[in-house]
């Protein structure tokens, strides 16, 4: 059986950030517990058992706000239904406020190798605005205590665009990052989501939002200093040393298959999309009554997944391959700049990456 990419949802968190619109819920106590177990047994029932896992990530929600224990017994059943592959990278996202030295030791122990920090900010003001339960030397800690824990893979996660941020903020911000010499920043502008308290306030005029000139000034400042720093920028949003790239991340950007376990989990296998029950209650009940998980199954037609692989696939710095796309198209947008071609493939130039779904539409 080939390889596939396994993600698994841990959908707790100790509060909700203004701007997320992830699976989510400031919830403690037993339902944690049940859905753990829940989770467990979602994966040892797997129908697709036996696959081997070629990545494993752990995202959320806020993996780290379940105990140690919590995130040994899921890993230890992902690892008995899909055995790892020699070199498989096993992630977990993790908030600087919800981790210590003996977590990290422990999770390292377990098997995980990779962690990424939502850090999002350095400064003590927009950290209070966007909702995150830590201050600017926790990201610092974590960092140390990651290291000491014996992991040589962290990211940090930052966000720009934030209300009432100026370029200078952002800039310390940056230098704040690469200061603790991570291997990996993910570097992403703040978008504003339905059904958030962000975007609620935004119709109200409430928020004060850099303009688009001031989002492409940050942008572009965001690559010249990590490729200073000897980052490679290998996606639009996401900048690594050499070799440390995300390998879980470039199974999503390549359109390859995943697997998806616990509350509002997606998974994609062959020609199918599917999407847990959600609400961790709900989720729970259907696993210990046996009945179906998936709230949501889409099926996949080839010009579908013909689209996804163009619009996942644009996003990284290797590009796509010209054999399935159209020579008129590739034409126009080269004459605009937006792409560029190397022997039979195409990628975007640096003023393309600012219409990426442009460049994608237009190719599709």
């Amino acid at each position: 059986m080939s390889p596939v990419a396994v993600y698994v949802h841990a959908p707790f968190c100790p509060s909700k950030c203004g701007y997320c619109d992830f699976n989510s819920y400031a919830m403690s106590g037993q339902i944690v517990d049940d859905t753990v177990a829940a989770t467990i047994k979602e994966i040892r029932s797997s129908p697709w058992g036996g696959r081997p896992a070629k990545t494993i990530f752990f995202g959320g929600g806020t993996p780290t706000f379940l105990s140690a224990d919590h995130l040994h017994s899921i890993l230890d059943a992902v690892i008995s239904t899909h055995p790892p592959i020699e070199g498989c990278e096993i992630s977990s996202e993790a908030n600087p406020g919800t981790v210590d030295a003996s977590k990290f030791k422990s999770m390292r122990q377990s098997g995980f190798n990779r962690i990424s920090l939502g850090a999002q900010s350095f400064v003590p003001e927009e950290l209070a605005r966007l909702g995150r339960v830590h201050g600017p030397t926790e990201i610092g800690r974590a960092v140390l205590a990651a290291r000491d824990a014996g992991f040589t893979n962290v990211n940090i996660d930052l966000m720009f665009a934030l209300p009432g941020q100026s370029l200078r903020v952002w800039e310390q911000n940056l230098e704040a990052a690469l200061s603790l010499n991570t291997d990996h920043l993910s570097l992403y502008c703040l978008t504003i989501e339905p059904n958030t308290r962000f975007y609620k306030l935004n119709l109200k005029g409430m928020l004060d939002l850099p303009d688009d000139e001031q989002q492409v000034s940050m942008y572009e400042m965001a690559c010249a200093m990590t490729a200073a720093a000897g980052l490679d920028q290998y996606e639009i949003s996401n900048f690594a040393k050499p070799s440390m790239q995300s390998q879980h991340n470039l199974c999503y950007w390549r359109c390859e298959e995943y697997l998806g376990y616990g509350p509002g989990a997606v998974g994609r296998v062959g020609d199918t999309r599917y999407t847990n029950l959600k609400h961790p209650s709900r989720y729970e009940s259907a696993v210990s009554s046996g009945e179906k998980l998936w709230c949501e199954e889409e099926r996949l037609d080839e010009t579908t997944l013909r689209l996804e692989r163009i619009m996942l696939g644009i996003r990284l710095q290797e590009g796509l391959g010209t054999g399935c796309l159209d020579l008129d198209s590739i034409h126009g947008l080269e004459a605009k700049g937006w792409v560029e071609r190397r022997t039979d493939r195409i990628r975007l130039t640096p003023e393309g990456r600012h219409f990426c779904s442009e460049v994608a539409l237009a190719l599709a």
